[in-house]
């Protein structure tokens, strides 16, 4: 998988893995970008959480689905050291979504036993516009579903949750069945994702404790 991902080419998409940003400073970025992903996907999670596509905001930079470039620096995020910075600008990246998700799994007890990743696993963005966000297209949310088998493969037994509508589809045609689906937190959205990952771990008796490593 990690082979596959850096290989990925097409206009008007920013592949992390494979390219440079103009607010890049390290030239090695997209290999860290590359390893803070490996390092995210070193556990067996008890939840594999699906979301639509990359965020410039967050993706793009960190290499890591929900995942901004202020939350590495803080060290919120488990088994990923951030180390030095990647980018040269001002102030670190922040995601509202990134934000809200971390928070919630941290307040769940279900930080260190997740998995994050995207139907479309890229960033999509308007031509012209590459710090800016669009919805995927069909065709490249066809694109995306190889990679996402994948992910599903190698996690097969952790409890799959698609967050958004866009993420339930895909997750529809590969299952063969409709996945559990809770709120995206975006667009005033935080709050009902929030309840939605709350109901599931009471209905499944999770407990709060660490990570099975």
């Amino acid at each position: 998988m990690f082979q596959n991902l850096p290989r990925y080419r097409a206009r008007n998409v920013f592949n992390p893995w494979r390219q440079r940003d103009r607010l890049d400073c390290d030239p090695d970025a997209p290999a860290r970008r590359l390893r803070r992903l490996a390092l995210h996907f070193d556990c067996q999670p008890k939840l594999l959480l699906i979301g639509e596509a990359c965020g410039y905001q967050g993706c793009r930079f960190s290499g890591i689905a929900f995942t901004s470039e202020r939350l590495l620096l803080q060290q919120y995020i488990p088994r990923v050291a951030c180390g030095k910075r990647i980018t040269k600008r001002v102030r670190p990246w922040s995601e509202p979504s990134a934000t809200t998700v971390w928070k919630v799994l941290h307040e769940l007890g279900l930080a260190e036993r997740v998995i994050l990743w995207n139907a479309f696993p890229w960033h999509p963005h308007r031509p012209g516009e590459p710090h800016s966000n669009r919805r995927p297209t069909a065709d490249e949310l066809e694109q995306g579903k190889p990679i996402l088998e994948l992910v599903l493969r190698r996690f097969e037994r952790a409890t799959v949750i698609a967050v958004g509508q866009i993420a339930r589809a895909s997750l529809r045609q590969l299952l063969g069945s409709d996945p559990v689906t809770v709120r995206h937190p975006s667009m005033a959205g935080a709050s009902a994702f929030r309840s939605g990952l709350a109901a599931i771990v009471r209905r499944r008796g999770w407990s709060s404790h660490g990570a099975t490593r």
